[in-house]
């Protein structure tokens, strides 16, 4: 199958692209960009130089992925921008690539990001990851599968969201958000577990009962957090489980109740 790209489109002979791409007129595709197949490139879309992009995404019009990341210590080193597969940009999403040579911003599969949303350089990104409109990223934050952002939310940079979280919308993101959390506000703080995400996900009674059961342990004792800890160790769910080693593994601290 070719590509179908519009006369007044502007592809660089140094681009790659597989078989089956729309590349729409005024799109502006750079050089040493590696493209998949059945990629849509909407009008004035614009894909920067070492980005690499797998199959059947759709870049919406006045998107610009692979943008030189907004850092005052970058030396132009060659970063990079990879892409996986089933993803939607919708307009003006911007996405930059990462500081450090040879490394590169990743973001999965599956994912939607609505119209003018960022994600910042080096960030790392699951797959069916959901950004509202204008949810902003910091640099290096590493996101799980399944998160949510809200419309209007801030993450600041170095912050890990956990996977299944959800964040409610205009709130200020400065710690960790923790797996299955839904966070919301202004200081941000846990207001639940994500019951409605979970249920989607598919999560089991079971597992829902368990992670009901570390909820209460976390937020609605007066145990400490090291005592807290110890009692979701005793549980074998493997869910409570991950959401103890993103307790562990917190460098920045997480949001609280």
């Amino acid at each position: 199958m070719s590509n179908q790209i519009h006369p007044l489109a502007c592809v660089s002979p140094g681009a790659e692209l597989g078989d089956g791409n729309v590349v729409g007129p005024f799109a502006v595709i750079e050089d040493n960009v590696i493209l998949g197949n059945k990629n849509q490139i909407a009008a004035h879309a614009v894909i920067k130089s070492h980005t690499r992009m797998g199959n059947d995404n759709q870049v919406f019009e006045q998107a610009v992925i692979g943008g030189t990341p907004q850092d005052l210590g970058f030396d132009n080193s060659t970063t990079y921008v990879h892409i996986g597969s089933h993803n939607v940009f919708r307009e003006a999403v911007t996405i930059h690539r990462a500081t450090q040579a040879d490394q590169a911003t990743i973001i999965g599969d599956h994912c939607y990001m609505m119209a003018y949303t960022h994600f910042a350089h080096d960030c790392v990104v699951g797959n069916h990851v959901v950004l509202a409109n204008v949810a902003n990223v910091g640099g290096h934050v590493h996101v799980g599968d399944r998160a949510f952002f809200a419309g209007g939310v801030v993450v600041h940079q170095f912050c890990h969201i956990g996977r299944n979280a959800m964040i409610g919308g205009n709130a200020k993101i400065t710690q960790d958000v923790l797996p299955y959390m839904l966070v919301d506000g202004n200081p941000a703080r846990v207001r639940s577990l994500n019951l409605v995400g979970l249920k989607r996900a598919g999560f089991s009674r079971d597992d829902l009962r368990e992670l009901k059961t570390a909820y209460r342990h976390l937020f609605n004792g007066e145990a400490s957090l090291e005592t807290a800890s110890e009692k979701l160790a005793k549980q074998t769910n493997p869910h409570v489980q991950h959401l103890l080693e993103s307790i562990r593994g917190s460098g920045r601290g997480f949001h609280r109740n």
